[in-house]
C-alpha cells in the first residue's frame, strides 16, 4: 500500500489534486475533514477546545465557532501552537486508524493523505512519497481575494501563518506546478496516479515472485 503525503499552502490547488486522484482511484483521506470531524459536539477535541480558549466559541447548538477560533488563532502564534497541540494529535492517531483501515480493507490501494499542516507536524513520518502542491504566495493570496472573497490582509495573514515554499519545497519527492491552467493541473497529477499505479504494479510483481 503506497502512503502518500500530499501538501500544500492555502489555495494551492492541493484539493484539486487530491480530487483527481480519488477519481483515478485512490483512497484519499482528508486531514481537514478529519479536524471537523474531532471538533464535533461531543468530542474530547472540542471540550479541550472550550477549556484552552473559552465557551463563548461554541455556538447555541453546542458546534465550535470556526470563523471565531480562526479569528483568534491566526492572529496569536502563542495560540495557534495551543490550538495545534490539542487538534494535531488526535488528527495523527485517527488518520493513522484509517490507513490501517484501507489496508485492510485493499492491501494493494494507493492512500493519498490530503494534509495542508504536513511540515508543520507531521513532516517525518514514513511517507512512502512526500507530494508538494506548489503557486507561489501571491498567487495563492490573489486566489483567496479573487475565488474565496477574502480581504488582502487577511489572506496575506493565512498565507504568511503556514509553513513557507521554501521549507515545503525542502520535504518534496515530486512537486506539481499549481501556477497555471487547471488543465496543467489535472495533467501532472494523471502523471503522478500513473507513477503511482506503476510503483504498486511492480511491488505487486514482486512479492509475487518472492513466494515462488
Amino acid at each position: 500500500m503506497p502512503l502518500v503525503a500530499l501538501t500544500g499552502g492555502i489555495a494551492s490547488g492541493k484539493s484539486t489534486i487530491a480530487g483527481r486522484l480519488a477519481e483515478r482511484g485512490a483512497v484519499v483521506i482528508d486531514a481537514d475533514a478529519l479536524v471537523r470531524e474531532l471538533q464535533q459536539p461531543g468530542e474530547p477535541v472540542l471540550r479541550e477546545i472550550a477549556e484552552a480558549f473559552g465557551e463563548h466559541l461554541l455556538l447555541p447548538d453546542g458546534s465550535l465557532d470556526r470563523a471565531a477560533l480562526g479569528a483568534i488563532v491566526f492572529a496569536d502564534d502563542a495560540a495557534r501552537r495551543r490550538l495545534n497541540g490539542i487538534v494535531h494529535p488526535a488528527v495523527g492517531r485517527e488518520s493513522a486508524r484509517r490507513f490501517r483501515a484501507a489496508l485492510d480493507a485493499d492491501p494493494d490501494a494507493v492512500v493519498v493523505y490530503d494534509v495542508p499542516l504536513l511540515v508543520e507536524a507531521r513532516p517525518d513520518d514514513p511517507w512512502d512519497l512526500v507530494v508538494v502542491a506548489h503557486a507561489p504566495a501571491e498567487a495563492r493570496v490573489a486566489r483567496l481575494v479573487a475565488l474565496r472573497g477574502m480581504d488582502e490582509a487577511d489572506a496575506r495573514a493565512r498565507v504568511a501563518s503556514q509553513a513557507s515554499d521554501e521549507q515545503r519545497l525542502a520535504i518534496a519527492d515530486i512537486v506539481i506546478d499549481t501556477a497555471g491552467e487547471l488543465e496543467q493541473t489535472l495533467a501532472q497529477a494523471d502523471a503522478l496516479w500513473e507513477r503511482l499505479r506503476a510503483g504498486r504494479e511492480h511491488s505487486h510483481s514482486e512479492d509475487v515472485g518472492g513466494r515462488s
